[in-house]
């Protein structure tokens, strides 16, 4: 690409764009766009409004500014939703209230307009249901008060029934449904088996999941045992999710990244492979995004899980993730969230390099990681008004 997004051009300056015909540079196939200052407009528009852009981008067509919505983007970092802690300080009952969650949800909608609106919960909210009582307390995070070590711990974690145990969660995404309407695309999450695994054998968070690893090179059996009900019940949980309105569902593998490739074959990629092949089988139009913080080292393993995202995370150049995961899957993400707490103009040029590296096909711009508590609340402001102007 010969010019860069990366800083405003003037008005007259033009760009040009070299692109395959699934929109990444190429040497041939010119494109040549006219900018505006800060501001790139492509023409024609080929988007309708019948569906939110970021479908659009997910099936690869062709769209004129990249979707963007950010991890955790309704969280701690809000004065509205400081607000609502101080009144509701459990986390569990912010997240398992359908008023609740509905209300936060909607706060960073309302004042951002992102183009995904992600439910508000939590990857440990289906434990409960299945017979592993957790909190999450603050200031120390997840806590299970039973941790599972034993082929006997693992006989007693039941069958997870969605409708059952968390039906606020159908609830909330109906009412987000049908709140944004097409204006941006609803997002329900769950926790991949491995890292669910880590949560309830380690007993909460871990540096370095001595206890997990001592299980899987020990007694593997036990082990798998675990996956496999957590497979079977996340399978569920994403179904149920898009069953009552979710568009999108990202799967969070965030601890999967502490195995060996060799391991990450064995305990997680098997696992996430069987809740993707179990989904598309009823749903098979449902977009899955795939999150692993630190998966620079597994990139080239992660598309053969079949999901239709990769979200990268900032540790990895994006243009070296696309080349490595392969055009086929679409990539989300991924400006480091220390970014946000830069100057508008960094904020800005980051954001232009990661879409000029993404280009214009599959790409959801999104951050590495969650935001950070602390981020200037008005810098996330700047991301979304930046993102939101781009044009291909």
């Amino acid at each position: 690409m010969s010019a860069c997004m990366c800083s405003p051009l003037s008005q007259s300056s033009p760009l040009t764009i070299r692109k395959s015909a699934f929109g990444f540079p190429s040497k041939s196939n010119l494109l040549t766009a006219r900018s505006a200052v800060g501001e790139f407009v492509a023409e024609p528009k080929v988007t309708s409004v019948a569906e939110p852009l970021l479908l659009h981008a997910v099936r690869g067509e062709k769209v004129e500014r990249p979707p963007v919505w950010l991890m955790r983007q309704a969280g701690r970092y809000m004065k509205s939703y400081k607000k609502i802690c101080e009144k509701y300080p459990s986390f569990r009952e912010r997240s398992e209230n359908v008023d609740l969650i509905v209300e936060i949800s909607l706060q960073p909608w309302k004042v951002f307009k992102p183009d995904g609106v992600i439910l508000f919960s939590d990857i440990l909210t289906p434990l409960s249901g299945m017979n592993i009582p957790f909190d999450i307390v603050k200031g120390k995070g997840p806590v299970i008060y039973s941790p599972l070590r034993t082929a006997v711990d693992v006989d007693q974690v039941t069958e997870f029934v969605p409708e059952v145990a968390v039906p606020y969660v159908g609830e909330a995404l109906t009412i987000l449904r049908a709140e944004v309407k097409s204006d941006a695309a609803v997002l329900g999450f769950v926790g991949a088996p491995f890292t669910l695994a880590s949560y309830v054998i380690e007993g909460g968070s871990s540096k370095h999941f001595t206890k997990i690893k001592s299980l899987a090179f020990s007694q593997p059996k036990v082990l798998h045992a675990l996956l496999q009900k957590f497979t079977n019940s996340m399978a569920k949980y994403i179904q149920y999710q898009a069953d009552n309105g979710a568009q999108a569902v990202q799967i969070f593998d965030s601890w999967a990244t502490e195995l060996s490739p060799v391991d990450f074959e064995e305990f997680s990629l098997p696992y996430l492979k069987q809740i993707v092949d179990s989904v598309k089988e009823s749903h098979p139009d449902l977009p899955l995004i795939l999150y692993a913080s630190g998966s620079g080292g597994l990139l080239e393993r992660v598309p053969l899980t079949g999901v239709d995202v990769v979200s990268l995370d900032w540790t990895v150049d994006m243009a070296e993730g696309r080349r490595r995961l392969g055009y086929d899957v679409a990539v989300q993400g991924n400006v480091d969230p220390g970014v946000l707490f830069g100057s508008k103009e960094f904020i800005t040029k980051r954001i232009h390099d990661t879409v000029r590296k993404a280009g214009s096909y599959k790409h959801i711009l999104n951050l590495g990681h969650g935001i950070v508590v602390g981020t200037p609340e008005e810098n996330v402001a700047h991301f979304f008004e930046v993102a939101k102007g781009i044009r291909y």
